[in-house]
């Protein structure tokens, strides 16, 4: 069990290393790219980190905090940001001590990605290890853009033993 814990964990922290990279260094492009900091500096941060699936509202707080402080105190320099917005990211994406109350009790777990990042699958395996630790799950198939991910998920579906809602 433990062995697939870790096949299961290890690959997830290579995927979300691989995103990290890519956000990292698209922001170093971005720092290093610009000579000051004005609206099209600001403009290129935000796109990464929408591109990077941080998400509107939480990027829209993180660049306007960061325009705040680089006003306060008088950062003229793009590098000289940098660690301002990392914290920012790091705060924005902080999780409180309840944040998986939902292991015990009723709740509805939400799954959302850019194409081919794993997300049926994803579902699947997090079916099969809720119900292994005796929740009753139902697995909602909304995928409306790959023809073949409702029935990818339906054989996840399968394999862990859950009921699944399909259109």
């Amino acid at each position: 069990m433990s062995e697939e814990k870790k096949g299961f964990f290890s690959r997830l922290k290579q995927g979300l290393a691989k995103t990290r990279n890519n956000i990292v260094q698209s922001m170093d492009s971005v720092f290093h790219g610009f000579s000051k900091i004005d609206e099209e500096f600001y403009e290129e941060l935000e796109e990464i980190l929408i591109m990077g699936d941080i998400g509107v509202n939480a990027t829209s707080e993180i660049i306007e905090k960061l325009r705040r402080q680089v006003k306060e105190k008088g950062i003229r320099e793009p590098i000289a940001c940098r660690e301002l917005l990392i914290e920012n990211i790091k705060e924005q994406m902080s999780v409180e001590s309840n944040a998986y109350d939902f292991e015990k009790k009723q709740s509805v777990i939400l799954v959302i990605g850019v194409n081919g990042v794993g997300k049926t699958t994803t579902v699947g395996k997090l079916a099969a290890k809720l119900k292994a630790n005796g929740q009753r799950v139902l697995v909602a198939a909304a995928d409306t853009f790959r023809a073949a991910a409702t029935e990818q998920l339906e054989v996840w579906t399968n394999r862990a033993g859950v009921e699944i809602v399909k259109a």
